[in-house]
């Protein structure tokens, strides 16, 4: 093996930790600059931590409807000092494997905020750091709005929420996309009362619509209050109470009292202090860094990766280009090629998406079409008793390659990844629906919305 590069990845979410990882099992020096902790966001105040809460909930309101297998459940209460520090221990052993993985492959972990200097020169507090190549993976923050500043006090951002001293009694959500509707139905699920203020037209702005409708009929079945159409233009405090200022687009305003507001307005990359400007490196409108296939930004040796490299800003996307950018460092043939990238999300019923929208395939020139099997017909769905939902397969009709698989309802986010695999090696909804699935199982769903392209799913009618 040739001399190896001496690499300096600067944060350790889940794209920086997984480069830095895959570098080390190449064969070359790491370093890893961190300020705050291992695992960045996803690990520690972000997917993990929600989904552990988001368990508890759920699983507190599957118990209040035990009754209907003929369970009979009293005396449940909520403890949320106990969820939290449940939550913590999940997050702790999460991090804590990150730096054992970090040890074991000699990776050397340098606690502090990284500047650059030059392009071979990283900064940590007096320290300077030389190096071949430089890795920026620093990740985003919570964005807020004008008369909402986050302090996470009265006004949470995602942050805050995942870890309260109590559950509020009625808490306003600003932002009715996955974070704003996740985090909403945890807080209904632990007794809130919740309503969400959205700006567009409907709750989780680009999926896929008729998923969506399944997820608003269930806010609703959940006395979730959704105001579409509205903006939320500032709050005043008094006695404890806030009153939240909301205008609706169609004329008129109102003022809503809640105790608590939660801002999940989206995420915006992360740069400040970094030093950008002293390797010529501009962040566009937006605050992402351009990158190629090959995750290079416009300095060769310089990469980017994770949320700061464009959108999707999704934990799985940066994990992939980390360790594309590691093969590149290493020397290998490599490039960011996948056809398609997951989306879950952790309402309830859950969602799941992959490939395109049935709108974008046909605005790519195909021709569409559509298969659809509904959970109320499968049998492992009820005896979950989560019927709510269907699977929806999108094929090209002249070729039948599958274009895009959407999802609704129980364990989709587990579901969607035999429809992921099943685009990125360019199956057809035949090829899916000819594979055996195991009964009774939910996936058993997936094969028969593809046998529903072609009208030959066995297990509902359908008109020819």
């Amino acid at each position: 093996m040739k001399n190896p590069r001496n690499v300096v990845v600067i944060g350790a979410g889940p794209a920086g930790y997984v480069c830095a990882i895959r570098l080390a099992q190449l064969g070359q020096k790491v370093t890893v600059v961190e300020k705050e902790y291992l695992g960045g966001t996803c690990l520690n105040v972000g997917c993990i931590p929600s989904k552990a809460m988001i368990a508890a909930g759920a699983l507190m309101e599957k118990v209040r409807h035990a009754s209907t297998m003929g369970l009979t459940v009293s005396g449940m209460e909520l403890d949320a000092s106990r969820l939290v520090e449940w939550k913590a221990g999940i997050v702790k052993r999460l991090t804590g494997g990150i730096g054992v993985l970090f040890k074991q492959n000699g990776v050397e972990h340098v606690i502090g905020a990284a500047k650059i200097l030059d392009k071979n020169t990283v900064q940590v507090g007096d320290a300077k750091l030389s190096c071949d190549d430089i890795v920026i993976a620093t990740g985003s923050v919570p964005s807020s709005i004008p008369g909402f500043d986050i302090d996470e006090d009265k006004v949470w951002s995602s942050t805050g929420a995942l870890a309260p001293s109590r559950v509020p009694e009625h808490l306003l959500v600003i932002g009715g996309g996955y974070i704003g509707l996740e985090l909403g139905i945890l807080y209904r699920n632990l007794g809130s009362r919740v309503t969400v203020v959205e700006f567009t037209e409907g709750a989780l702005p680009g999926q896929d619509r008729d998923c969506v409708k399944i997820v608003e009929r269930s806010l609703k079945k959940k006395k979730i209050k959704l105001l579409t159409r509205h903006a939320a233009k500032g709050y005043e405090s008094n006695n404890g109470k806030l009153f939240v200022k909301v205008e609706s687009r169609d004329g008129g305003d109102d003022t809503i009292e809640c105790d608590q507001i939660l801002c999940t307005v989206g995420r915006r990359p992360f740069a400040d202090g970094l030093g950008l400007e002293n390797v010529g490196l501009a962040q566009t409108k937006e605050g992402f860094l351009e990158v190629d296939k090959q995750m290079r930004t416009s300095v060769p040796n310089v990469y980017a990766i994770g949320d700061i490299a464009g959108q999707p800003m999704l934990a799985h996307k940066g994990s992939k280009e980390g360790l594309v950018a590691a093969a590149v460092i290493a020397g290998q043939a490599e490039e960011y090629d996948a056809r398609c990238v997951p989306a879950v999300i952790f309402t309830a019923p859950e969602m799941a998406s992959v490939g395109m929208l049935e709108d974008e395939a046909k605005e790519h020139g195909h021709e569409v079409k559509v298969g659809q099997f509904p959970f109320a017909a499968s049998g492992r769905a009820m005896s979950l008793m989560e019927t709510e939902g269907f699977v929806k397969v999108l094929a090209d009709a002249k070729t039948d390659e599958l274009l895009g698989v959407h999802m609704v309802g129980p364990e989709v986010t587990e579901l969607i990844a035999e429809a992921a695999l099943a685009i990125e090696m360019g199956a057809t909804a035949e090829d899916v629906a000819r594979t055996i699935h195991a009964h009774p199982t939910l996936p058993e769903a997936v094969m028969e919305a593809a046998e529903s392209v072609h009208k030959m799913a066995v297990h509902i009618y359908q008109k020819k």
